[in-house]
């Protein structure tokens, strides 16, 4: 079994067991083992996708629950350059973006 949640501004598709990364939850406080849920399901579907259920958008009474594995971890590293040519200009700056890992341990609906 498999859903399709809204999280983060996009849609993930999940399964039980599913270990994934999302936006950070309470500032990377939370602790490990804390459960969260997610309302927004847009999908859910079994094998072969025969018996699949669809929301218009949303599922009614449909959650996905989780559990929190780490709470603060660092994304890649992205470089960003700024340069104009005959100029004296050039800027060199980074970004790490911040999620938290969590497991999937149950779709309801």
């Amino acid at each position: 079994m498999y859903a399709i949640i809204a999280e983060g501004g996009g849609q993930r598709r999940v399964t039980e067991g599913d270990v994934i990364e999302i936006d950070l939850i309470e500032g990377g406080e939370a602790k490990p083992g804390h459960k969260i849920s997610f309302d927004k399901v847009l999908l859910i579907g079994g094998r072969g996708g025969a018996d699949a259920k669809v929301g218009t958008p949303l599922l009614a009474g449909a959650t996905v629950s989780a559990e929190v594995i780490e709470p603060l971890v660092k994304g890649d590293k992205l470089r960003i350059q700024y340069f104009q040519p005959k100029k004296a200009s050039r800027q060199k700056t980074g970004h790490r973006q911040k999620y938290t890992r969590v497991k999937i341990t149950g779709i309801k609906g």
